[in-house]
């Protein structure tokens, strides 16, 4: 007995791998603060928790139906009309063990061998590797600094074949914050009108944390000529804190939704009862502490890029939304350590940053884009000032 060959297709998550290395590092005492967390640190509001408790008192602790509750249903709905302008009826919607377990679905029913998928680049870890395991082809497009880590619709058509069947766009992005206004996704749906084989995976997960003046939109909304052929995706766990109760949803073409549910029906089954319950309380509820929460976000980003762009060799963009920078670090690539060892990748400065500043943050080359490293701003401004000072002092020891 062996693992299979899809597994070969795969490697483990990198930001969880640092994750767990943090909390070993913390675990043996070592002052070491972990930056590569996604997500929030705030706690699951109050109105949520008090709904997950009602339901377990009430002996909401059954099966539900395979891919959602009509409750929880009604309230996605009730909430793609509210925040998106997108109408779906229960039919078209699916409900999910998190936002992963969303694209896991997506991918695996609609791949086959042979089939693309284009990625923007840098990428959330997991979308290559979904791709990969479902027996498709990831095709990478890349978009550094120097575009604000957004790609062209020209970049796009470029990479698109006869065999692409999925294009993902993630806007607020992880990893670089970056996201697509309104005339931008417009100017992406466009192009796609004349390529009607392409379907786009709509990551909206980061869509309730964004800054100043930005307006979130998603493509279906203002490309309605897309409708039919987009997957929106969002869930609990970044705007409502809710990482934990791994609640992801989706709205889209009806038979797709089916063929979701068919997958589902044979993996996980129903998401946990009590977290539906919570999800929907979530999404009915008070909406306002939302805008709250972005506010100390922006005061957080803030905070990072402006101490990050004063250290020599460090280019930061100031993001639009999410919770990460993704500092370039060309101008460090090359310089040598007190130790005598050259950095010659990201993956080895984020290496001397965890031994030398004691700051553990994830490498660029995990996310497709290098030299960069990511760092989440989801934690307190005193810790981020001590992070980023350990950070600049660390840098400023090279030679």
């Amino acid at each position: 007995m062996k693992p299979s060959a899809a597994l070969d297709r795969i490697q483990p998550s990198a930001t969880l791998a640092l994750t767990s290395r943090v909390l070993d590092l913390k675990r043996q005492g070592i002052d070491v603060i972990g930056l590569g967390a996604g997500e929030p640190d705030f706690d699951t509001p109050d109105f949520v928790k008090e709904a997950a408790i009602r339901a377990i008192r009430d002996g909401k602790t059954k099966y539900t139906n395979v891919d959602g509750t009509a409750e929880l249903k009604e309230a996605i709905a009730a909430k793609f009309a509210r925040d998106n302008d997108l109408a779906y009826t229960p039919g078209q919607i699916s409900v999910n063990v998190g936002g992963k377990h969303t694209l896991f679905n997506a991918l695996v029913a609609t791949i086959n061998p042979g089939d693309e998928v284009i990625i923007p680049a840098p990428y959330w870890v997991s979308y290559p590797d979904v791709v990969q395991f479902a027996g498709g082809t990831p095709v990478f497009v890349a978009a550094g600094a120097d575009q604000g880590y957004k790609v062209t619709p020209d970049q796009i058509e470029a990479a698109i074949t006869q065999n692409t069947k999925w294009l993902i766009l993630n806007s607020p992005s992880n990893p670089s914050g970056a996201a697509y206004s309104a005339d931008e996704l417009r100017a992406i749906g466009r192009m796609l009108e004349a390529h009607p084989h392409v379907w786009v995976f709509a990551d909206d997960m980061y869509e309730h944390i964004v800054y100043g003046d930005f307006q979130f939109a998603t493509i279906a909304q203002v490309c309605p000529s897309l409708y039919d052929r987009t997957l929106t995706v969002n869930g609990c766990s970044k705007a409502y804190a809710m990482t934990g109760w791994r609640i992801g949803f989706a709205g889209g073409a009806e038979w797709l939704i089916k063929a979701m549910a068919k997958l589902q029906s044979q993996s996980t089954s129903n998401p946990c009862s009590i977290a539906q319950a919570a999800a929907t309380a979530a999404l009915s509820g008070d909406q306002s502490f939302l805008k709250e929460r972005a506010a100390a976000f922006q005061k957080r980003r803030d905070l990072v890029v402006g101490m990050l762009n004063a250290i020599p060799g460090v280019r930061c963009p100031k993001p639009e939304g999410a919770f990460y920078v993704y500092p370039d670090l060309s101008g460090v690539i090359g310089r040598t350590t007190p130790g005598g060892e050259t950095l010659n990748s990201d993956e080895a400065i984020t290496a001397y940053l965890l031994d030398q500043a004691k700051v553990a943050a994830v490498h660029g080359a995990a996310f497709g884009l290098s030299p960069a490293l990511r760092i989440s701003y989801a934690t307190s401004d005193d810790v981020l000032r001590e992070a980023c000072t350990r950070i600049g002092e660390a840098i400023g020891a090279l030679r």
